[in-house]
């Protein structure tokens, strides 16, 4: 058992943690959110049937555990505060090849924009962006774990892009105003 577990820790803690991440946009989160994941492949994972690949497992345990989280600090957050979960700051990674440092406050302003516009969407519709845009899962793959039909995620996937599009329009528009 030792040595499996030591294969998954290698081959999906890296996307895991990115997954985390774009959830709960809080480094030290995320790494203690992959490390109750992988309490929870380690005490399931005799279970574990083989219906999907271990990885389509694997992020549906994060999901659940990334969900699981944002629901709590959301109830803490109201009962202390009285107010809701917000996103802390995004961090992002810097491109292999070396671009300009112009380009990169352009590059990193213009994901800002898509990440805060992403922050409006429904869960279900950020679930959805994430797993196929920014973890590249297929669309039977974003349906394993989310636990949904293929057309279900299609049509979350369609109505996001949308919602995308209008928002990012919409903010175009109000910097192209402001800036006049």
């Amino acid at each position: 058992m030792r040595e499996e577990f030591d294969r998954l820790y290698v081959t999906y803690h890296h996307s895991l943690f990115q997954y985390l991440f774009y959830m709960v946009r809080n480094r030290e989160v995320a790494e203690e959110l992959v490390q109750e994941v992988y309490m929870k492949v380690l005490t399931y994972y005799g279970s574990f049937r083989g219906n999907s690949s271990e990885k389509t497992w694997m992020y549906s345990i994060a999901k659940h555990v990334g969900i699981d989280y944002i629901r709590s600090n959301n109830r803490q957050k109201r009962k202390w505060k009285g107010k809701q979960y917000e996103y802390g700051e995004v961090a992002y990674a810097i491109p292999d090849q070396a671009p300009l440092p112009d380009e990169l406050l352009l590059h990193k302003d213009e994901l800002q924009h898509v990440y805060r516009s992403l922050e409006k969407c429904t869960i279900e519709q950020q679930q959805v962006i994430l797993l196929r845009y920014v973890q590249s899962f297929s669309i039977f793959e974003t349906a394993s774990i989310l636990g949904w039909s293929e057309a279900k995620v299609k049509t979350t996937q369609h109505r996001a892009i949308k919602m995308l599009k209008q928002l990012l329009v919409k903010d175009a528009s109000a910097e192209l105003v402001a800036g006049t």
